[in-house]
């Protein structure tokens, strides 16, 4: 079996930061359940963390080649390790993996926040042990102070919405083929495993799902991400952009962004690259290579847009919101940043945060490589925006902290331009997108005539009626593809196959 990451990236810091990862020669279990345990309690929503047996650390990194661990060692550390966390209070375990990297075995503990925390453990094993809370500092694991206990019991069930599970929904309204996508493109090795695992399994082993067998939930953050009709779960769960004719907001024209918090963050940015983003060259007297800049440089609205994606909170009902106009850009996103972030601190760019507000949509989007990590966004925006010789943004909310807003001033040389957008390809639903894998896939399988019954059964959607309204009639009205007897639509021998239309935007996929 294999875990929801790529395990090299993991192992070499790429997307979970060092503070999050632990690297053991061997098995220590008294040091180990301390940090188990603090990972559990998860004190500032940075997502838990990771232990990994059979790799030697030096100054917090892993020292490659692993050392690894034989088969015998590992059967015996998992048997240790089930005991060891019934000495939790309350209960605790983590996800438990046996890896093969770099030609050895090695053992990976993942530790996801806790849903019941605060969680304490013995200060050692044996006779006369006491209990104590334990917490994370940086890429220790420590005692909490006075205060600090304090806070993280009164943390006491607090988890945050994203990692809460869903009791109106089930494991059922998972997509499986957004699931396949996502752990494809993070290159996980669970993806080869999903054919023998059945939804509850991969929802466990993706930990988007918790409870008991006969009662499995699924947790917020799976319905976002894999949910087959995200906006039915959750209505604000979208992208708003509105592009001014004029600054005073008289003419406009707005577009919806919806789907999976992934295929609606992707269509966005790349909107924003083909349609808004601009560049100019400008050749210099005197010197060889021309000066290049751009209208808004295209990474800082990366960041802007993910950490909005990343940090808004979704039981609000406001979606977040781009507005466009002739001289400036905002990006809003509600509520605001959480204490002691505020506006006076904003106004000075000082960026102490150190709680956040969801802890697993920050991981999802780690591993797909559209957010760094924490306290990285904000810098790469300012980074990027002088680079271009771009004015500096302003990153303001209220006194209540009931929005942040991100806004970005046009370079200087795009000043009294209109905003002009090119041939922009309707959006008819998010799955008619060409970004989206399963249209590929369903374009592919049509070069020949296929029947709905087979079409569906490649992407496995068992309810019909959703496939023929939500799949098929959108493939159809976008001309992707066509029906084999077109004067009898219900026909029993009726087949679709992929049109001229569907062949250029098969094309297009490719290439981008």
């Amino acid at each position: 079996m294999g875990l929801p990451v790529n395990i090299n990236e993991l192992i070499n810091g790429k997307t979970v930061e060092w503070e999050r990862i632990e690297f053991k020669k061997g098995w220590n279990p008294q040091n180990i359940i301390k940090t188990i345990t603090a990972f559990a309690n998860d004190f500032n929503n940075w997502g838990g963390g990771y232990i990994i047996l059979g790799i030697k650390e030096k100054d917090g990194k892993p020292v490659l080649p692993p050392i690894g661990l034989n088969l015998n060692q590992i059967d015996k550390i998992q048997k240790e390790l089930n005991n060891l966390c019934r000495k939790i209070i309350p209960n605790y375990f983590p996800i438990v993996e046996p890896v093969d990297f770099q030609g050895k075995k090695i053992l990976v503990l993942w530790c996801p926040g806790g849903s019941i925390r605060p969680y304490k453990c013995p200060d050692k094993l044996g006779k006369n042990s006491q209990y104590f809370y334990y917490i994370r500092h940086g890429s220790l694991t420590v005692k909490p102070t006075i205060d600090e206990e304090k806070e993280l019991i009164s943390m006491s069930n607090q988890i945050p919405f994203d990692d809460r599970p869903n009791y109106k929904f089930s494991v059922r309204d998972f997509d499986l083929l957004a699931i396949k996508t996502f752990l494809n493109k993070v290159g996980s090795d669970l993806e080869k495993d999903i054919p023998n695992l059945s939804i509850s399994e991969i929802s466990r082993k993706m930990n988007i799902a918790e409870g008991a067998e006969e009662n499995l939930l699924p947790k917020n953050v799976g319905l976002l991400f894999f949910a087959k009709e995200p906006q039915k779960i959750f209505p604000s769960a979208k992208i708003e952009i509105v592009i001014f004719k004029d600054n005073d907001g008289i003419e406009f024209e707005e577009k919806i962004f919806g789907g999976n918090l992934f295929e609606q963050t992707l269509n966005v940015l790349n909107f924003l690259k083909n349609q808004i983003v601009k560049e100019k060259v400008k050749k210099i007297e005197g010197k060889a290579e021309a000066d290049r800049f751009y209208n808004y440089p295209y990474q800082a609205l990366e960041e802007a847009v993910c950490n909005a994606v990343y940090h808004r909170g979704y039981d609000n009902d406001s979606p977040i919101e781009i507005r466009i106009y002739p001289d400036h850009m905002d990006i809003i996103s509600f509520p605001g940043p959480l204490p002691p972030l505020n506006k006076e601190k904003l106004k000075q760019y000082k960026f102490d945060v150190r709680k956040y507000r969801n802890r697993r949509i920050g991981e999802f989007l780690k591993e797909l490589h559209l957010t760094e990590g924490r306290q990285t966004g904000i810098p790469t925006i300012l980074k990027e925006m002088r680079k271009n010789g771009s004015p500096k943004p302003v990153f303001e909310t209220d006194d209540e902290r009931t929005y942040f807003k991100t806004v970005f001033f046009i370079h200087d040389e795009f000043k009294n331009e209109k905003i002009s957008l090119g041939k922009i390809t309707p959006q008819v639903t998010p799955q008619v997108t060409p970004q989206d894998e399963r249209t590929k896939i369903i374009l592919n399988f049509c070069r020949k005539p296929r029947s709905s019954e087979d079409i569906r059964k490649l992407i496995d959607i068992k309810n019909r009626k959703y496939f023929r309204t939500n799949i098929l009639k959108p493939l159809l009205e976008a001309k992707f593809i066509q029906m084999t007897i077109p004067d009898k639509p219900n026909s029993p021998n009726q087949k679709y196959v992929l049109t001229k239309k569907g062949e250029k935007i098969l094309e297009s996929y490719d290439k981008n």
